[in-house]
């Protein structure tokens, strides 16, 4: 009689522990709310310095992460290209960029070691360990948490 109980038993609290809800993961993403392709730069600060990394591509109304886990700044920067209609969303925070897929060290000197200077919008995330970046029509950007 003993064995069935425990046998229960086990399946249930096995249950509860594999059906546990898991925590929210932590993220820096960018959500494309615009009916065009568009492709994305980022610029950050890390334990190394400044870096500037793109491209993502992102098809219409679609989300992408840039960077995964918790976020260890409060500013990133942002440049964007509307592939189908034209225009970008850009700002005065200048950091090196260019045409093919990047990953760039230091925002100083860009033209002088062979990269375009940019300039990208600030995205102040109020130093939370989550952030969504929504873009939407041309040369606008609006930025939010999640």
């Amino acid at each position: 009689m003993k064995f069935p109980f425990l046998l229960a038993a086990t399946f249930f609290i096995g249950a509860v522990t594999f059906f546990q809800p898991t925590p929210a993961q932590a993220n820096l993403k960018l959500c494309n709310k615009t009916v065009s392709r568009i492709g994305v730069a980022l610029g950050y600060k890390d334990t190394k310095g400044w870096a500037s990394e793109g491209w993502w591509n992102l098809e219409a109304n679609t989300c992408e992460v840039l960077l995964e886990g918790p976020l260890i700044a409060r500013y990133y920067y942002i440049y964007a290209v509307d592939y189908d209609l034209g225009g970008s969303w850009g700002g005065k925070a200048y950091m090196c960029t260019r045409d093919k897929v990047f990953t760039i060290r230091a925002n100083k000197g860009c033209t002088e070691r062979g990269y375009q200077k940019t300039g990208y919008f600030e995205v102040d995330t109020g130093e939370e360990k989550d952030w969504t970046i929504s873009l939407s029509g041309p040369q606008t950007s609006e930025a939010k948490a999640q």
